[in-house]
């Protein structure tokens, strides 16, 4: 994209875009001005269209990729060019909606026993504990410990908010064990160069290092911590609205979809075939 990709960059940054979605967008108009091979600016609202119908039927794509190549597209158009194109005729396509896969109590038990070294699992203990998400695992810093008010500090989570949760017990025995060893000074988790904290790639390897030699064979990412800090909350009897807030979810629609997976929710509610009158017993039936 040349001059265009530097121009849209700087109006991603300018609008406090996440470094994961400028990274994003980037990428989908980069993919979106190949399958043309000519300048952006050159093309029409019916040549986006054309595109969406070469991602929906020749791609197949999910429709989080098709509509994060909308979103990239309607940013490009009305805010970097500022091209008069109807953004409405750039439709976004209908969403569905995936459950969450989390662990159960025992699985993550598992996983959490799995590292010899104490700060990997002091990680994947952070993780759970708070339901956090890496990039908020990774930026933890020693002094958002408070161990007077039993809280972790996360600062500038998702949509640069920032939040407390639950220090836990267990985890901050885990973190002084793991500060006599490695004694960070700013980031709790330095990477290879103590300046800088660790990377995502880096807790990613050591979850999946985690869940291989626990035996577990859900196909899960690091992220399913988090589910399971909220579902295994929820069935705990937790108000939803008080994991709301630790999630740090803008809304309440976001939390509620741990209702359909957490085991209480179906436990506690029975089939309606099971509350009818006693059904008359089936008669043997004649051959």
């Amino acid at each position: 994209m040349g001059i265009f990709r530097d121009m849209m960059e700087r109006d991603l940054q300018i609008r406090g875009f996440s470094p994961s979605t400028q990274r994003c967008y980037l990428g989908r108009m980069k993919e979106f001005v190949r399958y043309f091979m000519r300048p952006p600016d050159e093309l029409t609202t019916a040549d986006i269209n054309r595109y969406q119908l070469h991602l929906a039927r020749e791609r197949k794509v999910s429709w989080e990729v098709f509509n994060q190549s909308v979103a990239a597209l309607r940013f490009f158009y009305s805010i970097t060019l500022q091209k008069g194109l109807e953004i409405e005729r750039i439709p976004y396509q209908k969403t569905g909606r995936k459950l969450p896969v989390v662990l159960s109590q025992q699985e993550v038990k598992a996983l959490l026993e799995t590292p010899a070294n104490i700060k990997h699992r002091a990680i994947l203990m952070a993780t759970y504990a708070g339901g956090l998400r890496v990039s908020e695992v990774v930026n933890l810093r020693v002094a958002d410990i408070d161990s007077q008010r039993m809280t972790l500090r996360i600062k500038q989570g998702k949509g640069r908010k920032d939040r407390y949760v639950m220090l836990s017990a267990k985890l901050l025995g885990v973190l002084r064990q793991y500060w006599k060893t490695v004694r960070p000074s700013c980031w709790l988790f330095p990477g290879q160069i103590p300046e800088r904290h660790l990377t995502r790639s880096s807790v990613l390897r050591i979850f999946y290092q985690a869940r291989d030699k626990a035996g577990i064979t859900k196909k899960v990412s690091v992220h399913c911590l988090r589910h399971s800090f909220a579902t295994h909350l929820l069935e705990s009897g937790v108000n939803i609205r008080k994991i709301q807030v630790l999630l740090g979810h803008k809304s309440l629609q976001s939390t509620q979809v741990y209702t359909n997976v957490a085991n209480d929710y179906l436990d506690n509610t029975p089939s309606p075939l099971d509350i009818l009158p006693n059904l008359g017993s089936l008669s043997p039936s004649k051959s």
